[in-house]
């Protein structure tokens, strides 16, 4: 297909069987085995151990006699050529490569392995079943299939944009206005990376960065976004030490997945060309409208150990303002930030 350069894959026949039963389901109808064995071109043996296999990766899937099978929850399978087609028109011709992957470890590691696009340009990459995301610091990141959104950006930069280390919260401002887009209402951004609804975490970006002396400099952005979580996904987050929350409980539909994501990589597109311009300058205004630590109580870990104060917003180069208990305010430009327990957190 042509749509800017949109692919999607595992098209045409090509996608596992697995993948091919999931998108079946999505649209939570009741599908007998040999419905499904025909669309998915398999037998019924293989229809059942696709269903086995989804299940295994946490999907729930009801079965009724002289019925079927169906999602406990209706959600929409990904699709590149959905999601192309919903696009602005003008963003398409900076979009090399748009594609859908079935299941990988990470979307970006598998973004930074291969040749970067030309500056200027874009790939964006969505994984069904991301077995192996990272959030910051190393800790893994959750995405419940069928729940969740997976989305890697790639782009080059030459030369590097100036406030490059606050490109996260420009990315964090492009993705509250899309969210807002389809429907969210009350999310805020939690420094310097963290979508956040007043009932805990819905959403995290990380920044990978692989630059060179004297060529362009590659970027892939990730992000991750909880659409709707059961409680066996909210407990397994829990024992993390985070505290998750989803979307749909800000008002967003969480069946709604290509125009969702179709919304972030038009925002995405346009956000990071204009920080490649201006740097953070033009995106300062609604991360502050939307701080969520601003006049609370933090600790913050990072390169310089551990500072307790109290978070006064960011300056202009994005780093957090700490204001400590002798009245001084220190900037802080990487660490992990906590609300502080007797700030009622």
């Amino acid at each position: 297909m042509s749509l800017g350069g949109a692919v999607p894959r595992g098209a045409g026949g090509a996608a596992p069987p697995a993948q091919r039963t999931f998108a079946a389901l999505a649209d939570g109808a009741f599908h007998s085995g040999e419905s499904l064995a025909e669309a998915a071109g398999v037998t019924r043996s293989a229809v059942w151990k696709s269903i086995e296999a989804l299940r295994e990766l946490g999907l729930r899937i009801e079965a009724a006699t002289h019925r079927g099978y169906r999602l406990a929850q209706p959600t929409a399978a990904l699709d590149a050529t959905a999601i192309g087609a919903a696009l602005d028109p003008a963003r398409r011709p900076a979009l090399r490569r748009l594609e859908v992957e079935w299941a990988l470890p990470s979307s970006n590691a598998a973004l930074l392995e291969r040749d970067p696009p030309p500056p200027g340009t874009f790939d964006v990459l969505l994984v069904e079943n991301q077995t192996a995301g990272r959030g910051r610091r190393g800790r893994s990141w959750l995405a419940p299939l069928g729940g969740s959104l997976a989305l890697s950006l790639a782009t080059s930069f030459d030369p590097l944009p100036r406030d490059l280390g606050a490109l996260s919260l420009a990315i964090g401002v492009c993705t509250l206005r899309a969210l807002a887009a389809r429907g969210a209402r009350g999310l805020g951004l939690k420094w310097p990376n963290d979508v956040v609804s007043p009932a805990g975490k819905a959403g995290g970006i990380l920044i990978d960065l692989r630059a060179e002396s004297g060529g362009p400099a590659q970027v892939v952005i990730g992000v991750g976004l909880n659409l709707r979580l059961d409680d066996p996904v909210r407990a397994a987050v829990a024992q993390t030490g985070n505290v998750a929350a989803d979307l749909a409980a800000s008002g967003l539909d969480p069946a709604a997945r290509n125009a969702i994501a179709a919304a972030l990589v038009d925002e995405y597109l346009r956000g990071v060309a204009r920080f490649a311009q201006t740097g953070f300058a033009s995106f300062a205004v609604e991360w502050s409208a939307a701080d969520a630590l601003r006049g609370r109580a933090v600790r913050v870990v990072g390169g310089a150990g551990e500072q307790s104060g109290i978070a006064r917003g960011i300056d202009a180069g994005g780093a957090l303002q700490l204001e400590l208990a002798d009245g001084r305010c220190v900037p802080v430009v990487s660490g992990e930030v906590s609300v502080r327990m007797e700030d009622g957190a």
